[in-house]
């Protein structure tokens, strides 16, 4: 069964925090597979790049422009009072819903890796997984007579492509930031391995702690399995067509985004979460602490 705040019995336990990172792994490659679909657009990714915009007094990228719409909508709706839900905007309205009863599970923490996940997003995933999509493009502009620069990277599918990227940039923030989670049950479970590191700010300490090799490589080969499956077309009766055809996504581009950018980047969350974990609490408290 899924998981969530109010059907999870122990939000905290592995098993819980695994179903949730699993199902995110789900829609992570299919909204990677649907920007795919068009090509890079570079021009939504660039500062002043729509003069419509500036009229509007608005100097950021169509993408940040897009984020700052749709996340304003979702803030009224009172997305961001989860805990495991971050805005890439800053300033965002204040929900018009009231706050729904959401365990305290978290130490407090200012923790936020959103720029760092929007930087490589929009400069190495998006061109890699719309390579195929772009040449695709360049071969038919040069049919018609295009040729040159003017051949590649835009087809002015700028709305669907910024929609889709809002859509992957919330489901990556999500699962990087489920670090927090993750550290807080290990620690939770064992504190006196953690509390002698946090107080020495050993970080590759820390990161020994939360590292399992086993672990990561069963989840990259996981996800080389389901990519390498739903990138495939499927028959009418729902049986796969196999590989015979072009795939619909770069499968090792998807591995690689867990692999060289996910993967590292939630375990940056996790130790800087943990190096903050004794924050506010006496003396007293952490000795208590470090005594289970």
């Amino acid at each position: 069964m899924q998981s969530n705040y109010f059907l999870s019995r122990d939000p905290l336990s592995l098993d819980s925090i695994r179903s949730i990172l699993t199902r995110l792994e789900d829609t992570i490659i299919f909204l990677l597979i649907e920007r795919a679909q068009f090509a890079h657009n570079p021009k939504i990714y660039q500062r002043g790049a729509f003069p419509e915009l500036a009229a509007q007094g608005f100097d950021g990228s169509w993408l940040d422009w897009f984020l700052k719409e749709t996340e304003t909508f979702h803030a009224k709706a009172r997305r961001y009072t989860s805990p495991d839900e971050y805005p890439f905007t800053e300033g965002l309205p204040e929900p018009v819903l009231g706050p729904l009863p959401f365990p305290q599970i978290l130490h407090p923490n200012n923790v936020n890796v959103n720029p760092s996940i929007l930087s490589f997003y929009t400069r190495s995933i998006v061109p890699r997984i719309t390579k195929q999509a772009t040449l695709a493009l360049a071969a038919i502009k040069r049919a018609n007579g295009i040729r040159g620069d003017a051949e590649y990277e835009d087809d002015g599918n700028y709305g669907s492509a910024a929609t889709i990227d809002v859509e992957v940039l919330a489901a990556i923030s999500k699962r990087v930031h489920y670090g927090k989670f993750v550290s807080e049950s290990k620690f939770s479970d064992h504190p006196s391995a953690f509390i002698p590191h946090i107080k020495t700010r050993d970080r590759e300490k820390l990161e020994a702690l939360i590292t399992k090799p086993e672990v990561e490589a069963r989840l990259l080969q996981r996800l080389r399995k389901k990519a390498a499956l739903y990138a495939q077309d499927f028959a009418p009766d729902g049986e796969p067509l196999g590989q015979s055809g072009a795939l619909k996504i770069d499968v090792d581009g998807v591995v690689e985004l867990y692999e060289n950018y996910i993967i590292p980047l939630t375990k940056e969350v996790e130790v800087d979460y943990l190096l903050v974990r004794l924050e506010g609490l006496s003396e007293a408290e952490i000795e208590e602490l470090s005594k289970k």
